[in-house]
């Protein structure tokens, strides 16, 4: 099993900067995809960034230059670096850890943008 903990949210001004980290356990963590999705109060959750086990990074095309998905793998450590945050970025933030059909979530962390 894989437990997946989120930090790094908190309350900034819109044009700000946060940088979400992602711990997952596990010994074979590089083998893993994984995704930071959002959810604000009343909307769905939606996925912000990805990045397979090969690199290959995609975003939300509201987060598109703004936001960076990285990882590494020797800390088990996933990243989301965000920039020029805007009050719409609000949201629960939440990480993904998958491998195949297998899919493990954390808790959140929640970022407020507001001034």
């Amino acid at each position: 099993q894989v437990q997946v903990v989120e930090s790094g949210g908190g309350l900034v001004q819109p044009g700000g900067s946060l940088r979400l980290s992602c711990a997952a356990s596990g010994s074979i963590f590089r083998r893993y995809d994984m995704g930071w999705y959002r959810q604000a109060p009343g909307k769905q959750r939606e996925l912000v960034a990805h990045i397979t086990s090969g690199d290959r990074k995609n975003y939300a095309d509201s987060v598109k230059g703004r936001f960076t998905i990285s990882r590494e793998n020797a800390k088990n450590t996933a990243y989301l670096q965000m920039n020029s945050l805007k009050p719409e970025d609000t949201a629960g933030y939440y990480c993904k850890a998958q491998l195949a059909s297998l899919n493990y979530w954390g808790q959140g962390t929640q970022v407020t943008v507001s001034s």
